[in-house]
């Protein structure tokens, strides 16, 4: 099965959004929300499932989500914050200094 074959699923929980391959975790991006502001604060893979393409649909997810919620965003996690710079036209609206 390739990673194009197989399902994905991102959800959110109390304080991370988690993404699912096949109903098995496989990375999550954890978060802190503070003051009308989520600080996202670290971002894993689980080393099985890198290289697959997961963290632009799990970062792009948790952005969407968070952006419905009415927050801003505060990008510590250097994996958030490169995706942010690369995406600015679609998420550099959310972040705060």
């Amino acid at each position: 099965m390739t990673a194009s074959d197989s399902q994905r699923q991102v959800r959110k929980d109390a304080a991370r959004f988690v993404i699912e391959v096949d109903g098995e975790q496989a990375g999550f991006a954890a978060f802190e929300d503070t003051d009308g502001v989520r600080d996202f604060n670290h971002t894993v893979v689980d080393p099985a499932f890198r290289g697959q393409g997961l963290s632009k649909p799990l970062l792009a997810a948790a952005l969407d989500a968070t952006r419905k919620e009415g927050l801003k965003v505060r990008p510590t996690c250097s994996a958030v914050a490169g995706f942010v710079e690369k995406n600015q036209d679609d998420y550099g609206d959310l972040v705060v200094e």
